[in-house]
């Protein structure tokens, strides 16, 4: 649970002003320190009304050099933040490696905010803290440090905190009625956050509680503890080894028959294939514009082989969409600042708003395909990676996104005709590299991974189709189909 940090009653002016200067200096090596360390630093401070949230973060910022840290505070969520799932705006104020940031009253304040009674607003309190503590577990399992600190009043120093600032003309106004009703249900409120800590505490992002009746040591003790927590934290995560690829194993080997069972000889003529397109096209045009008229966001994941007609199989399914509603978010190898954010990262931040659509050419399934294979990532993050994306699709479609993902899976002789192809096609040598070849000869392993993608991330919410592509109109008829028949189910 959290670890409580008592501090003195009253700490002497002199004694404190006496600290600050050497204080300050220590934070401000840490910052230089933390420019070279492979992991960012989250500090949340939170606490009671009353309790100095405000100051504390107001004071760090002073101490710290402001080139090195971003704040944070999470008020009432926007409407484009309503639009899109819980966790979108924090994963959006992610600091890359290397830099800190301060959340003021942290991710958990929103959760607080909604002072849950009935059963059923415990329930949904209960599962955001769910995705809270998620939220953290994977990040600190990244590398992060997650310093959260909570600053603790008894009622009665509560009360004698905003009656003093009260009584003085220069702070007033910081007392509102709204403080005053959350100390008169101090008990039930203080119950809460215990709660909360209790749910999103662990091993790695424990809470850490802070006397902050006395002032001046409150501030040493948060500056104490965090500088505490980095020196021990830098010693236990030293710079990453490069990876190296290993030999490929399947996990699950029910996904690698599922795969190879596929029947890929699926004939369509041109004169069927133009006689259907047209009509499933405006189907497709209507389910889109149904699902935006009850404010449903579609997600598009594309996955397939190199050459398997992902590209051609988007820019025909976008056709039927109006342009200004849909996002096209071709995934290539990350740039610097990419790679210095967990990998999720660059994902959540297109997650399209209410009624919207975003197609991924290409997705977060990086991690357990190319990643795995080419040794980017440890065996430890790709492994625990299939759980990270069950848990990210999860929150899509728990808030109400249509999540549709394909697979487009080609036979090698197919691919080996479409490549040499594309090499004897002036306006097709562009879609050919040394890359593709390569790849290539890494099919084996390459069945072994889609294996095991399609048999430990197929889920009833977001469940995986298997697009047999060696035909390229039935492909793409196929699509079509299946995407306005799970997009109606959805909304049934």
């Amino acid at each position: 649970m959290a670890k409580a940090s008592a501090a003195p009653v009253k700490l002497p002016k002199r004694v404190y002003e006496a600290r600050v200067p050497a204080l300050r200096e220590e934070l401000v090596r840490m910052q230089v320190a933390l420019q070279s360390a492979p992991f960012p630093v989250l500090l949340v401070i939170a606490g009671n009304e009353g309790a100095g949230k405000g100051e504390v973060v107001n004071l760090l910022n002073g101490w710290l050099d402001p080139r090195g840290v971003e704040t944070f505070a999470f008020n009432e969520p926007t409407d484009e933040e309503r639009e899109r799932p819980l966790m979108w705006r924090f994963w959006r104020c992610l600091p890359p490696r290397g830099r800190m940031a301060i959340y003021a009253g942290g991710w958990h304040a929103e959760a607080l905010a909604a002072e849950p009674r009935g059963r059923r607003e415990f329930d949904e309190f209960e599962r955001n803290l769910a995705h809270l503590a998620h939220f953290e577990e994977i990040l600190a399992a990244d590398g992060a440090l997650i310093v959260k600190i909570w600053l603790q009043l008894s009622r009665r120093e509560q009360r004698d905190r905003l009656r003093a600032l009260e009584a003085d003309p220069d702070t007033a106004w910081r007392v509102t009625e709204d403080d005053w009703n959350h100390h008169r249900d101090y008990k039930r409120r203080n119950t809460l956050a215990e709660r909360m800590r209790r749910a999103t505490s662990a091993p790695a992002t424990p809470w850490h509680i802070i006397g902050a009746a006395d002032t001046r040591a409150r501030n040493l003790a948060v500056a104490d503890l965090l500088l505490a927590r980095f020196a021990a934290h830098r010693k236990l995560r030293p710079e990453p080894a490069p990876g190296k690829p290993q030999p490929v194993r399947p996990l699950r080997p029910a996904g690698l028959r599922r795969l190879r069972a596929l029947p890929l000889q699926r004939e369509l003529s041109e004169d069927d294939y133009e006689s259907s397109r047209d009509k499933w096209l405006g189907r497709l045009n209507r389910a889109v514009r149904d699902a935006a008229q009850l404010g449903r966001s579609i997600v598009w994941v594309f996955e397939g082989w190199d050459a398997a007609g992902k590209g051609g199989a988007i820019r025909r399914l976008t056709s039927a969409i109006d342009a200004r509603d849909c996002r096209v978010i071709p995934v290539a190898k990350p740039t610097d600042e990419e790679k210095a954010h967990h990998y999720l990262w660059r994902f959540w931040r297109h997650i399209p708003r209410a009624g919207r659509v975003t197609v991924y050419d290409r997705s977060w399934y990086g991690r357990v395909l190319v990643e795995r294979i080419e040794g980017f990532c440890t065996a430890a993050e790709w492994r625990r990676a299939y759980d990270e994306l069950n848990e990210f699709e999860a929150q899509l479609t728990d808030h109400g996104t249509i999540v549709l993902k394909f697979w487009l899976h080609l036979s090698k002789d197919e691919q080996l005709r479409r490549f040499r192809q594309r090499e004897e096609t002036a306006y097709k040598q562009h879609k050919i590299n040394a890359e593709d070849w390569r790849n290539r000869r890494r099919w084996d392993a390459y069945e072994i991974c889609v294996g095991d993608m399609l048999a430990l991330t197929d889920r009833p919410n977001a469940p995986w189709q298997l697009i047999p592509a060696d035909n390229k109109r039935f492909a793409r008829l196929e699509i079509l189909k299946t995407s306005c028949k799970q997009i109606a189910a959805a909304l049934a």
